[in-house]
């Protein structure tokens, strides 16, 4: 049987890339955590931080390389698009931990 190869969006490869800058975590970690190997993310990094277009083996067919920086409309929209997954999880959070005090209330 032939492996597929696996393709990473442009918004995740920012986003683990985002997320082994921030993290303060080993580039091992974050590429366990994500099921990539640490290769492939220390390649995004030096991508998205030298502006350099992606390396792809030769004699492989795919789409032209596209760049990994967002424009600034594409921010905003992803800023707006996580202040709302943020809220959404603030009120589940709030939800479970008002459960949780009716649960451990409960007469046995």
């Amino acid at each position: 049987m032939a492996k597929t190869r696996r393709e990473f969006t442009p918004e995740f490869k920012r986003e683990a890339v985002a997320l082994l800058e921030s993290s303060g975590r080993s580039q091992l970690q974050i590429a366990a955590e994500l099921g990539i190997q640490p290769s492939m993310l220390r390649q995004w990094r030096t991508v998205l931080m030298e502006g350099l277009p992606p390396k792809r083996p030769a004699g492989l067919p795919g789409p032209a390389p596209t760049s990994l920086v967002a424009s600034p409309s594409d921010q905003a929209a992803e800023i707006a698009r996580l202040r709302r997954e943020l809220d959404r999880t603030r009120m589940e959070r709030d939800v479970l931990k008002k459960a949780t005090g009716i649960v451990t209330q409960m007469p046995r």
